[in-house]
């Protein structure tokens, strides 16, 4: 009997303890309007647990432990608060403002994306940055689908081929038109497909955009399909590569400073998998040995090689004497001279070279005035 006793006493006193750590708070939600909100969620910051929802009139009642510093109050469509809690509390939600315009820049105009039917892709500067690069023009390169920049000189600073819609055209001109904040671009020199490849001093100045730099690129903005032409006309028929740049924003004043070094250094032979001087006359050697080097196919091709050329020196004969001796030793020797003679050409051509990108802008604004102003040099 005093088993029993006891458990009831346990069970009383724990259901005593148990009401004293919890509190009840009751109150109604309502939206800027007065309205009530069926169906808004209350909860304990402390304990997610505890939560509870709105009823048809907005009321609601929640037990929380004591304690609980703050409530939070959501419903979709509205700001959410955190609240002291209370015994009665009218809770006013404010309607959520969010701005879910996209807008898309064609370079004259700016359009809604949901209006806009054309084929365009946006990419963010900051994410496409090449460190080390002077033509921003190489930065679009793998990141937007059906655009296409080519490599086709390897000399510092020249305008890589880039194309948007194809690489032919029945006009025979597939480059883009370059539009910089709604000004179209025009390329310094027209310089065809071909001539980029050939090392002309003039391809290091005909990209149209050679002298932007990165740093103050927001954006790019490709336009890929034929509704460009309704804005630029038949120059657009390529693509549209729009450009927006950067800023000031009101409120905020800002001077930022960017500084690249990049270090490039001569490539060694040892870095590629090709033939030395040796190896490339035991391959000639073999050859002439199956019968594929002789006098009268070398004769007529285009290029012959080290063999071609001793037997021009052979067939040579001036002031009385042959260019080279027609005999086995002389042949060897002049073979040999070829097997020894290995040009470092990396070395001659090339050197170890430092360059230096410096770039400071300063940003400010007002809500009637925005200013941008930047300064960048290129140091090679």
């Amino acid at each position: 009997m005093k088993k029993y006793i006891l458990f009831f006493v346990f069970i009383f006193f724990g259901n005593m303890y148990a009401t004293a750590q919890s509190m009840k708070i009751s109150g109604t939600v309502v939206d800027d309007k007065g309205d009530p909100i069926i169906g808004a969620t209350i909860l304990s910051t402390a304990n997610p647990k505890l939560a509870t929802s709105t009823d048809l009139k907005g009321d609601f009642r929640l037990n929380v432990d004591e304690g609980t510093k703050l409530i939070r109050v959501s419903y979709v469509g509205m700001k959410s608060q955190e609240l002291v809690p209370g015994v009665s509390m009218k809770i006013v939600l404010q309607t959520a403002t969010t701005d879910l315009a996209e807008v898309v820049v064609t370079g004259m105009v700016k359009v809604d994306k949901r209006m806009f039917t054309g084929a365009t892709d946006k990419l963010d500067a900051s994410k496409t940055k090449l460190d080390g690069v002077t033509d921003v023009s190489r930065s679009l390169e793998g990141k937007s689908a059906g655009v296409s920049v080519q490599n086709v000189s390897g000399t510092f600073g020249t305008a890589p081929k880039i194309r948007v819609r194809g690489a032919t055209s029945i006009y025979g001109n597939s480059k883009p038109l370059w539009v910089v904040d709604g000004v179209v671009q025009e390329d310094a020199i027209d310089v065809s497909s071909d001539d980029l490849s050939s090392g002309n001093a003039e391809t290091l100045i005909s990209s149209a955009i050679a002298g932007i730099n990165a740093d103050d690129i927001e954006s790019f903005q490709i336009l890929k399909d034929g509704s460009a032409t309704s804005i630029y006309g038949a120059r657009a028929m390529a693509g549209v590569v729009v450009i927006t740049t950067k800023k000031g924003k009101a409120g905020v004043n800002k001077i930022s400073y960017t500084g690249e070094f990049t270090s490039r250094l001569v490539p060694q032979y040892s870095d590629f998998n090709i033939s030395n001087s040796q190896e490339q006359m035991g391959i000639y050697q073999e050859m002439q040995t199956k019968g594929w080097l002789e006098f009268t196919t070398l004769k007529s091709a285009a290029n012959s090689g080290v063999y071609g050329k001793m037997y021009d020196l052979i067939n040579q004969f001036q002031n009385g004497n042959y260019g080279l001796e027609n005999s086995l030793p002389s042949q060897n020797a002049y073979l040999r001279q070829a097997e020894l003679r290995n040009t470092d050409w990396f070395s001659l051509l090339f050197h170890n070279n430092l360059s230096q990108n410096h770039a400071v802008s300063i940003s400010s604004g007002t809500e009637k005035t925005k200013l941008y102003v930047s300064l960048s040099v290129w140091l090679t």
